[in-house]
């Protein structure tokens, strides 16, 4: 096995890595063991437990002892605010380290992940702060009845299943696991089988800030028998999951067992409008940096263009040039702007839908050629010229690559924004408010951003409509998702 490493290798990844159950590390019960590899070099540098149903029945087992013991749900809400808080710290304090790992694990480029990851721990302080903020309400019973005192409650759901993508793998570990253990929640939490590095960390943090053992599981795997046998187990009650939507249907049937709860964040084939009368000097790089950046490995990606007809050359060209002076590379290098697809898998996936882009009669603008160096590189892309029944404008890619589209009358924008199973985001691009507000009102979509691309913040709900999923993260609706409302009637 090759050590490939950033400045320097973090010890946590020089140890036998194993999985977190009940506060334990442990190795998998079969012996199983899956190879992480550096995607920018796609050389072996480490490997992970590879578990399976009796490894997250032992998971599941832990988190529901330590629900039913209260160790947890039963602390004090400002107790566990101040462990929260202190989860917080010990993540920034050990940011370098994560962020080597994540580079390792994932390939995003240094200030990207850095980014990341400082908003994460935003988002981990916010819902700290929410663990004192949790309760229901009182309400007089309208009718000529007996005198009732009655008032609702809120309780954690109980055993919370949460499964994370490979794409940004630790700020996604944390969207869930901070509303999940505010909420009074265990957990047991699944990375990508591809990205596991700080979902390790975190839950070797999250022992050292005082979360209590079986609180917080981590458990490596693959999604086909790690991730089917958490969604399938009888003993958990919830289970919140970002990837694929295809995924997200299985996810849906594996559920039915006990009618456990779920949130899905699934895919999207997001929309970008640009109007003849927008600030071009923004409009251009925000479209680009929408479709390339994380290599688009985004879920809300903005891979469809569509930009009014008089300005569409020079939207067109100003994205396409804005990609090919972007600096590809390993994404320790501080100038680096793209870094790798996550792996062999997805690089050809994408580079197929390159080639599907030619074959559907698609204009090539610039791009489409996969890099001649080691790890699993692609060139920024940009198509034009594809009809609407088009793979590329229908189907999430994960990659960098473009459709642009000429449009003009405002409502044909909307039913091109629309003609989509998905419905994660779009951004629009104009100084008239009044289209970028009747657009917005148009537009079936879970997050619209105007004069700016993608980002959201904790405090507002975060979610798709249509394929792109059930629920929402962020805000109250984010802890919501790992409560229960009860209601009780004291008859006086």
């Amino acid at each position: 096995m090759t050590m490939q490493s950033g400045p320097s290798s973090p010890d946590f990844i020089k140890r036998p890595l194993q999985l977190l159950i009940n506060g334990q590390w442990c190795e998998a019960v079969s012996g199983q063991r899956i190879d992480v590899e550096n995607p920018a070099t796609g050389s072996v540098f480490t490997s992970t437990p590879a578990a399976d149903a009796a490894d997250i029945d032992a998971a599941v087992k832990a988190a529901r002892a330590s629900f039913e013991s209260g160790s947890w749900r039963r602390m004090s809400s400002v107790q566990r605010e101040q462990i929260l808080w202190k989860l917080s710290d010990l993540i920034e304090n050990n940011i370098d380290e994560l962020v080597t790992l994540e580079i390792l694990d994932n390939g995003m480029p240094i200030s990207l992940v850095t980014r990341a990851i400082e908003r994460a721990i935003d988002g981990l302080r916010y819902y700290a702060g929410m663990c004192t903020k949790i309760y229901g309400r009182t309400t007089n019973i309208s009718g000529k009845r007996a005198e009732f005192h009655a008032f609702s409650q809120l309780e954690p759901v109980g055993v919370a299943g949460l499964i994370v993508p490979w794409n940004s793998p630790l700020s996604a570990a944390l969207n869930k696991v901070a509303p999940a253990l505010a909420a009074g929640c265990s957990c047991i939490l699944k990375p990508a089988e591809q990205t596991p590095l700080t979902a390790l960390r975190l839950g070797e943090l999250a022992l050292e800030a005082g979360v209590p053992p079986g609180v917080l599981n981590v458990v490596t795997g693959y999604g086909r028998t790690a991730g089917a046998a958490l969604a399938r187990h009888p003993d958990v009650d919830k289970i919140s999951f970002t990837g694929s939507t295809e995924v997200g249907k299985e996810l849906v049937r594996a559920a039915a067992g006990n009618l456990k709860r779920l949130s899905l964040e699934l895919g999207g084939k997001s929309p970008v409008f640009v109007f003849d009368d927008a600030d071009m000097d923004i409009a251009i790089p925000r479209a680009a940096a929408a479709i390339f950046a994380n290599t688009g490995q985004i879920c809300y990606a903005g891979s469809r263009l569509y930009v009014q007809k008089k300005s569409f050359d020079r939207v067109v060209e100003g994205v396409a040039a804005a990609g090919r002076k972007m600096k590809i590379g390993d994404g320790f290098s501080k100038d680096t702007e793209l870094g790798p697809l996550i792996s062999s898998q997805q690089h050809k996936r994408v580079l197929g839908y390159i080639e599907a882009g030619r074959a559907e009669g698609g204009a090539l603008v610039s791009g489409g050629k996969a890099l001649e160096r080691e790890g699993y590189f692609v060139e920024p892309t940009v198509f034009t010229g594809l009809a609407p029944d088009s793979r590329l404008l229908n189907e999430e890619i994960f990659g960098p690559v473009l459709v642009a589209t000429p449009i003009d009358d405002l409502n044909e924008l909307a039913a091109k924004a629309n003609a989509t199973r998905y419905g994660l985001g779009a951004g629009i691009f104009t100084r008239d408010l009044s289209n970028a507000h009747r657009l917005a009102n148009l537009i079936r979509a879970g997050n619209i951003w105007v004069n700016f691309y993608g980002g959201a913040d904790k405090s507002l709900p975060f979610g798709g409509y249509k394929e792109s999923g059930w629920g929402r993260e962020g805000g109250e609706d984010g802890i919501e998702a790992f409560l229960e409302k009860k209601a009780v009637y004291i008859r006086l």
